[in-house]
């Protein structure tokens, strides 16, 4: 896709490309790529919704997110620019739990979105693909590894869905029919300087990975 100079107000021609890649090692790649005729801004992700039982909500199924830490929101549901620990609140996924586990606890972070709609810092062990999510549904067994080179990644535990989307089937989506895990820079980064660039300059080449793997779980 390219994007002329001045749409959506943004600076720069930007050629952007994206690349699906599906292996015999049940992955599926997803390569991101752009380039600029000016300085601008971009942050690239996915917004795939999973439901590994196939039917009902997401809320029985076991997840593991590689996190530390998540930015906070406003109301309006905006980062605050704070990057705040996990750990001795519900935002904590380190350890596998469900999602729905404590997904109605009276937390101020997650009646502002109701549910979960963060941004989690990932831990960076090192490597440029790291493993950033684990998803496991119990019934069937099926799992998710998500591995990615983004800073970032946005859990959404489908929070709004109303049943006005219909699906495959005639289903209708309601709340906590899906959920979503974004890799991404963090998002609102342009105002917020301790957040990671989303700055593009001429002559750069932006280049993201995210890898899905997908497993049976005997």
């Amino acid at each position: 896709y390219v994007s002329a100079d001045g749409e959506e107000n943004y600076p720069g021609t930007l050629s952007t490309r994206v690349k699906y890649v599906v292996n015999r090692k049940n992955e599926v790649r997803v390569e991101y790529g752009a380039t600029t005729d000016k300085d601008t801004i971009v942050n690239l992700t996915n917004h795939t919704y999973f439901n590994f039982a196939g039917k009902g909500n997401v809320l029985d199924h076991q997840l593991m997110i590689n996190a530390e830490s998540f930015t906070p929101v406003s109301k309006e549901l905006i980062p605050t620019g704070e990057i705040l620990e996990v750990e001795s609140t519900p935002m904590d996924f380190r350890n596998p739990k469900t999602i729905g586990a404590e997904i109605n606890e009276p937390y101020e972070q997650l009646s502002f979105t109701g549910g979960y709609d963060h941004n989690y810092v990932l831990n960076n062990e090192g490597s440029p693909l790291k493993l950033a999510a684990r998803v496991v549904e119990p019934t069937t067994g099926r799992r998710m590894d998500l591995f990615t080179t983004q800073p970032g990644m946005q859990f959404y535990s489908g929070n709004f869905l109303d049943g006005s989307l219909i699906g495959k089937g005639g289903v209708a989506y309601h709340k906590y029919a899906g959920f979503c895990l974004e890799t991404q820079h963090f998002p609102d980064s342009p105002n917020h300087e301790n957040f990671p660039s989303t700055l593009l300059r001429v002559g750069e080449v932006f280049n993201e990975v995210t890898v899905f793997a997908f497993s049976i779980e005997s």
